[in-house]
């Protein structure tokens, strides 16, 4: 079994972020980091899973708080995609900084579309891997669409995601609109695998899609049958992380320390 170690590293905007190292038990064959969801966080149960199932698989991954959720210091509301994306070259940064240094990028949904924004920044990368990744960053407005005008009009708006009040301010909206992943994804020059479920109700089966044709060999797309978008149901996490570590492990760097 793997174990987990507390980290912090200084973020984009300064903030410390907080960040767990699911570290294999065993022999090391690479280091990643994994990017969550919108307001997910380390601790949600996609992320969680999927870096323990991924260290078990001898993959060591540092998950992290985006600013202001879980542990990480700051306001959520004063971050953006580009914060995101800014932030997952960081994380990469301090993995280096440890001599751990990353060969694969993985990223859930929102965090998805942040590593293949992330992965041109980070040149000892050597494969970045998606599960259930919006082709659009901006996709992810759907779930405050009603409160759009709001925020434009007046600068900002509270909505309510899944149960929590979050505000949305307006640079975060006119910051989705400039993100276009065409050129990240056509430009990537490292293995991609796209992981979508077909029955995604959260992020539609046809952005994997876009994302798989936008992109160039190495490429490669595996359906998630029967999961969610949260990956919540009874072993779907472990297994997406069990299909990325066995397709990865061609790519990872051997003796990457441990």
């Amino acid at each position: 079994m793997s174990r987990s170690e507390k980290v912090s590293f200084a973020g984009s905007t300064g903030e410390m972020l907080s960040g767990i190292i699911d570290v294999p038990e065993g022999p090391v064959k690479g280091w990643g980091v994994f990017s969550h969801g919108f307001t997910l966080g380390k601790d949600s149960p996609s992320a969680a899973r999927m870096c323990k199932a991924l260290a078990d698989s001898g993959i060591g991954m540092l998950r992290f708080d985006n600013v202001g959720l879980g542990g990480s210091a700051g306001e959520w509301s004063a971050g953006s995609f580009s914060h995101k994306v800014a932030d997952t070259v960081k994380a990469a940064e301090f993995m280096r900084s440890e001599g751990k240094e990353i060969s694969l990028l993985v990223g859930h949904s929102f965090g998805g579309a942040a590593v293949l924004a992330a992965a041109r920044e980070i040149p000892e990368l050597d494969a970045v891997a998606t599960v259930g990744a919006p082709f659009s960053p901006k996709h992810v407005a759907h779930v405050f669409d009603a409160a759009l005008d709001r925020i434009l009009s007046e600068g900002s708006a509270e909505v309510d995601l899944g149960g929590k009040r979050v505000e949305i301010r307006r640079h975060f909206v006119e910051d989705l609109e400039n993100a276009d992943l065409t050129d990240c994804i056509r430009q990537l020059h490292k293995p991609l695998m796209v992981l979508h479920s077909p029955t995604d109700n959260t992020v539609g089966i046809e952005n994997a899609s876009t994302i798989f044709q936008t992109a160039r060999h190495p490429r490669n797309f595996v359906s998630l049958e029967g999961s969610d978008h949260l990956l919540t149901g009874k072993g779907q996490a472990a297994r997406a992380a069990r299909i990325i570590a066995a397709w990865a492990d061609q790519y990872l760097d051997a003796g990457n320390g441990s």
